[in-house]
């Protein structure tokens, strides 16, 4: 029996990383779930064969841990990120340090492949400080590592995600539906569809260097989109949406309890159209058709179904 390829995948407990480390484990690769929560890998030991799925502690914030978690990796995948910053870790830390520290050790050590997760909208002049930071991240990625890819989804969408089953909820029990960014346009995309086309870039050596962004089928404003996962929740409501300036003074106070429901980032991240840009690798390069969320968030967006 040949020696048996090795990828480590940084934030594998995460929503994207459930979905990608059985693909990886599919592919005859043994899988390091790099986690500060190995403990949450557990249960996804039976996606692969015995010892095919290897949960360990490692962080992007420090140097030690992520060392030994590379060490000889065939294949790096980065999913770590943050949507607002807490009191041990900051975009800046997270997002461009933790990013850069990745890429330089699998220089380093001789990775064959890495690929980066960051965002539609990343760049250093963002009107957001997230968008900012994966900008950031994304040119420290680059400059010790120029072949590895980037990845940058629009808003993902998923049975464990926490925005169409925030609005279900919510759909639930309000009898009203704040939306804020009502007039932004979002391309959402399913899970599946975002870890399938990470596990082709990783077999696909002609994709080295190159940025993929990825969306759904349509284009949706966010108004229109919140309508309809209340419709699909089998409640459906109206939709206010809320001006800039009041949600503003709203984020001002949410932004401290919490779970940050809202922060005054975020709406900034609202001002911007998520939409894959013109001319952009996508999904077509790597033979992945999407699936819309209204093929699938309707599956499961049916648990909110009364009785």
């Amino acid at each position: 029996m040949g020696i048996r390829r090795v990828a480590t995948v940084f934030g594998g407990t995460g929503f994207v990383g459930r979905h990608l480390v059985g693909r990886l484990a599919r592919d005859g690769y043994v899988v390091r779930v790099a986690s500060r929560r190995p403990d949450r890998a557990a249960q996804m030991r039976p996606m692969g064969d015995v010892g095919q799925i290897v949960p360990i502690y490692a962080s992007v914030l420090e140097e030690r841990s992520s060392v030994a978690a590379i060490e000889g990796s065939d294949l790096v995948v980065n999913l770590v990120g943050i949507l607002a910053p807490g009191r041990h870790a900051s975009f800046t830390a997270v997002h461009v340090e933790g990013a850069g520290r990745v890429a330089r050790l699998c220089a380093s050590a001789g990775v064959g492949a890495l690929v980066h997760m960051s965002a539609i909208g990343a760049a250093a002049g963002s009107v957001s400080a997230y968008g900012r930071s994966k900008g950031l991240g994304e040119a420290e990625v680059i400059r010790h590592m120029a072949e590895a890819v980037i990845v940058r989804p629009s808003i993902i969408f998923g049975a464990e995600d926490h925005f169409t089953n925030m609005f279900g909820r919510m759909a639930r029990y309000l009898p009203v539906l704040p939306v804020y960014g009502a007039a932004t346009r979002f391309q959402p995309v399913y899970v599946g569809d975002v870890a399938e086309a990470i596990r082709r870039i990783a077999r696909d050596s002609h994709t080295a260097g190159d940025i993929f962004e990825l969306g759904g089928p349509r284009v949706w404003r966010m108004e229109d989109m919140v309508r309809w996962i209340a419709d699909a929740a089998g409640h459906p409501r109206p939709v206010l949406p809320v001006p800039m300036w009041l949600a503003r003074i709203q984020a001002l106070f949410l932004e401290h309890l919490p779970g940050r429901v809202l922060t005054r980032d975020q709406l900034s991240m609202l001002c911007s159209d998520n939409v894959v840009g013109e001319g952009m690798r996508g999904f077509d390069l790597l033979g992945i058709t999407p699936v819309s969320l209204e093929m699938m968030a309707a599956q499961y967006l049916a648990r909110f179904r009364s009785g």
